[in-house]
């Protein structure tokens, strides 16, 4: 049969029907409420093509030297030529189109039409992205949609994926869903245990219309917080101001602004939160590991969209997560006010947090960083506000920023308006461990500037007054990560980046090889200073010693394994911002300006200060320390750097060190850079992307271009690396990137050194490192 019913699939189908039939299917026999669909098969793929008598025409096309951007692009338009011009054989035809019309009966159906890729022939995640999805799509449309998605196999981007990787075009498959969609009233997701400590609590956001407002962070959804033992709700209500829906004219899902009277009303009631908690409950009991749920409701009636697994749990806690236990966590117990929005709480007699005598609970949010500190708001609604951010003051801001670090590592705690559990806020805040409370909605404007508040980063409060004493605070609930992680064994070395020298501790329980990336710019940016005003002020000495401290506690607690140290690399606009700033030189775009090596190599006075705290470290004993030079071009830029390392006291030809490949430049000429003697290049992708893309990431009008796995970068990347193999060269990516699963199948097979990810990856990059390993052993006994 060329179609099965999602009610015929099950997990071991996947060969037939994909990774996401697979999934669906699994859902639907387990008796869970998912939209009735079926999936056009792999087979029936395979048999469309052999049947029409296009299949070697088709693989001939495809057989072109995927670096030759034009027979590229020439093979990708005739292979889908091929596929969407050929006709449907009558059978086909109508097995095709009389199962759709099962979907909606006597009514026009609306589906969802998505690829589906076979997980043994060619693994989903390769691939993640790259073939197509069709929404909202009636029987007029269906079958080229269907054969849209088939042809969607030989993109010029799938075709260079698979001439990489070595896979035989002839050996893909692809199955194709088609499900009835749901038209939501409203959305969300859905965590069984809490998503990072694993705690026995159900989170829930919800907003209006379309799940893709909330996966997408285009809206700040309302937040529900519920007791895996009592089933008792700790509710935020967020300010949604935009929906995605439906148009009806044209089908497509569009952004509407949300009508005034229900931006501020609650989404979901006690009632739907208490049967998307059962289905919860079921999926997981099913799936036996907590699950990240995506679910939607439209007439009352909850459906699963899809279910995954909580990757983000610590091992150690993830045991405890799937059992409600009593007391196992301090979740408060709802108080219903009059609109029967609950909050919580007011007391609770946990070591460190509020006792009876507490104050009253003023705003709520979302917990994302754990523990309970006191202290005086600072209302920072600009960059300038910082400067008035003393140590021990909680910062109060709509959402934070990279340029905030230096201020939310004086700060005791973080209160944001915005945000969710993966938002810049909460993550930076768990990595230095200070409590954090955001998606509040209006901290901003309830919270006066020096009031003393108190935060409980674990339930979400903050309340007023100053309700714990300094010595009673709570310890940053990190003893739950392991100390000694079982890791899995990799040629591959995973590496972990590291932004700030407070999160060494906590990046070294990963069980990281090593650091691929330490940061020089936030220990200078936390002085407050540019580091011309710091050394004009303290002295070169103290300076020196500040780099020392920094990079120093990060060493030792990673200590015999490498830390791979980048010099100074921070915009002239960062530099803007601090005491003596405004001698800074004013720049249109700064990311193209005065920054890196370049401007090591201008301010050799203040790089000498920073290769000194190297030389320092060295005399120390610490060997492990590798220096890594940022924004290199070209090996003359390497020459002036390995220059004022020996006027430094430190000798090239003893020390590890290398350049990041951030530029088409340093990409092209990195044959130059092995010969002058490096021992390794880091690609930053980000800056890669941008400069051969041309695409500024931060710019709305172009940012869904840009795009780290387009194969120009992909092959700036993979020469770079052959040529780096040739000339005994190590190679690394520590770029935002290297945590994505394609990237990190593209990168074990073009034979990089190591792959350094951000903290909340290092194991899941690590198990995909292990299967794509494995998976070319396989390959070569075979």
């Amino acid at each position: 049969m060329a179609v099965l019913w999602l009610d015929e699939i099950s997990a071991g189908d996947i060969e037939r029907v994909g990774g996401k039939g697979a999934s669906l299917g699994e859902l639907t026999g387990a008796g869970l409420p998912v939209p009735p669909g079926f999936v056009v098969t792999a087979g029936t793929y395979r048999s469309f093509i052999e049947e029409a008598e296009i299949d070697e025409e088709l693989f001939e096309a495809v057989d072109v030297d995927a670096d030759d951007s034009s027979a590229l692009a020439n093979a990708a338009d005739r292979a889908q030529e091929l596929i969407i011009e050929t006709p449907f054989p009558d059978d086909l035809r109508e097995e095709i189109v009389a199962s759709y019309r099962e979907i909606g009966g006597d009514e026009e159906a609306f589906v969802a039409v998505r690829s589906s890729a076979t997980a043994e022939d060619l693994p989903d995640a390769s691939f993640a992205g790259q073939q197509e999805t069709f929404l909202n799509i009636t029987e007029d449309a269906l079958l080229d949609r269907v054969r849209e998605c088939w042809a969607s196999l030989f993109t010029q981007r799938a075709i260079y994926y698979r001439q990489e990787q070595g896979f035989d075009h002839s050996s893909v498959n692809i199955a194709v869903v088609v499900q009835q969609m749901v038209d939501a009233e409203k959305s969300g997701v859905m965590f069984t245990s809490h998503p990072s400590t694993g705690d026995p609590t159900m989170i829930i956001e919800a907003a209006w219309g379309l799940g893709e407002a909330v996966v997408s962070g285009a809206v700040s959804p309302d937040n529900y917080v519920v007791s895996r033992s009592d089933r008792s709700i700790d509710v935020t209500v967020a300010e949604k101001k935009v929906m995605h829906i439906k148009d009806e004219e044209t089908g497509e899902t569009v952004e509407r602004p949300v009508s005034d009277e229900r931006q501020t009303e609650r989404v979901v009631s006690d009632g739907e939160i208490e049967a998307l908690v059962d289905l919860g409950e079921r999926v997981e009991d099913h799936y036996d590991t907590p699950q990240d749920v995506e679910w939607a409701i439209v007439d009352g009636d909850i459906y699963m969209l899809q279910s995954r697994p909580i990757t983000t749990i610590d091992d150690g806690a993830r045991s405890e997560a799937a059992t409600p236990v009593e007391d196992a966590v301090a979740t408060t117990e709802g108080v219903t006010d009059g609109s029967g929005t609950q909050t919580a709480g007011a007391g609770s007699d946990a070591a460190g947090t509020p006792s009876d005598d507490t104050g009253e609970v003023i705003i709520d949010g979302l917990g994302s960083s754990p523990g309970t500190v006191s202290g005086p708001a600072k209302i920072v609604t600009k960059l300038d506000d910082l400067a008035k951010v003393a140590e021990g003051d909680i910062i109060v801001t709509e959402m934070t920023m990279p340029d905030m670090v230096p201020a939310m590592k004086r700060a005791s705690g973080i209160i944001t308006d915005e945000g969710g559990m993966t938002s810049h806020a909460a993550i930076v805040s768990r990595e230095l461990g200070v409590p954090a409370v955001v998606g509040t909605t209006n901290a901003t404007t309830v919270l006066q500037d020096g009031q003393v508040v108190t935060i409980d980063g674990d339930k979400g409060t903050v309340l007023e007054g100053e309700t714990v004493e300094p010595d009673e605070e709570a310890e940053p609930v990190e003893e739950v990560r392991p100390k000694s992680p079982v890791k899995p064994m990799t040629a591959t070395e995973v590496k972990v980046n590291v932004s700030i020298p407070e999160a060494a501790e906590r990046a070294a329980a990963t069980g990281a090889d090593g650091v691929g990336l330490l940061r020089t710019e936030h220990m200078i940016l936390s002085l407050n200073q540019t580091p011309e005003k710091f050394i004009e002020e303290n002295g070169t000495d103290e300076y020196t010693k500040q780099l020392v401290q920094g990079i120093r506690s990060v060493a030792d607690e990673f200590y015999p394994r490498p830390v791979r140290v980048r010099t100074l690399d921070a915009p002239t606009d960062e530099f803007r911002q601090l005491e003596g700033g405004e001698d800074e030189p004013v720049e249109h775009n700064p990311m193209l300006g005065y920054r890196g090596i370049r401007r090591s190599l201008d301010r050799t006075d203040v790089f000498a200060h920073e290769l000194e705290a190297f030389r320092r470290l060295y005399e120390m004993g610490y060997d492990n320390v590798e220096i890594m030079l940022p924004l290199v071009n070209d090996a003359e830029d390497v020459y002036q750097a390995t220059k004022c390392m020996r006027e430094a006291g430190i000798d090239p030809d003893k020390r590890k060190w290398g350049v990041m490949i951030e530029t088409p430049a340093s990409a092209l000429a990195v044959e130059e850079l092995a010969e002058a003697g490096i021992d390794f290049a880091s690609f930053g992708t980000n800056d890669l992307t941008q400069y051969t893309l041309a695409v500024d990431r931060n710019n709305e009008h172009v940012a869904d271009r840009f795009d780290e796995l387009h194969p120009a970068v992909l092959r700036l990347i993979g020469d770079v690396i052959a040529t780096c193999r040739e000339h005994d060269v190590d190679t690394s990516i520590c770029g935002q990137a290297g945590s994505k699963p394609e990237m990190v199948q593209y990168l074990v097979n073009e034979g990089i050194s190591s792959i350094s990810a951000n903290i909340d990856a290092v194991r899941d990059v690590q198990h995909e490192v292990k299967r794509v390993e494995q998976k070319l052993l396989l390959e070569s006994v075979r």
